[in-house]
């Protein structure tokens, strides 16, 4: 319930915009919005105009003023993912916002205060990518208020049997029909290694939902 940062861990697709949410949504922040940005999606040149905002006529294409991540989520949680992928010059201006708690759109002149709580993740080792000089350390610190380690799914298969039972129940909600899973099958899914985590599960219990004929779905499926 504090406005701490909070910094995840963790491989690709064990769920760290869920624990993101979950953490807004547990918070005294839970009433204004929760805004999400992909550090790695998004072309270099374009982040900080994404995350600032710019001004009418800041660079070609820029035709009207628009709104950043940070303005979008005012009050409210900023989830920064894949941080370890955003470049150098991004990460500085970030640095400063988190600092003086305000900020300049891409082509703008005066500063905005800025009030979000910051909640950031990656599937990079930080600590290495200070080390290559790909990382400003000083943010990396301002980040790792609360630590939060997410380990990849097949360091915690005692997790699977509950997380089959809700993706079968939010297969349902997507329209399949309603399946059960048999001990047997558990066991199998326990057993994998499961390289793509979470994301890799729930991916594969929807394709059982939708093709398995039978409502229970057994080890041979």
């Amino acid at each position: 319930e504090t406005n701490v940062t909070v910094f995840i861990h963790g491989p690709t697709g064990t769920g760290k915009e869920v624990i993101s949410s979950f953490i807004h949504q547990n918070s005294k922040r839970n009433e204004k919005p929760f805004v999400a940005i992909n550090c790695a999606a998004i072309p270099e040149n374009m982040l900080e105009a994404m995350l600032f905002g710019h001004e009418k006529g800041a660079f070609t294409g820029a035709v009207a003023n628009s709104a950043g991540r940070f303005e979008q989520a005012e009050g409210g949680t900023l989830f920064l993912d894949e941080i370890g992928d955003m470049p150098l010059e991004a990460q500085t201006r970030l640095l400063r916002v988190l600092q003086d708690g305000e900020y300049t759109r891409v082509g703008g002149r005066h500063p905005k205060n800025t009030n979000v709580r910051i909640v950031a993740a990656t599937h990079h080792d930080l600590r290495q990518l200070i080390r290559q000089g790909l990382f400003r350390e000083d943010l990396f610190f301002r980040l790792n208020v609360v630590p939060v380690n997410l380990p990849p799914l097949r360091d915690r298969s005692e997790d699977i049997p509950e997380l089959v039972r809700h993706f079968l129940v939010k297969a349902t909600d997507s329209g399949l029909p309603w399946k059960t899973i048999d001990a047997e099958a558990i066991k199998i899914l326990c057993r994998y290694s499961w390289p793509g985590n979470v994301r890799e599960l729930e991916n594969l219990i929807q394709r059982l939902a939708a093709l398995c004929p039978q409502e229970i779905i057994r080890a041979r499926d």
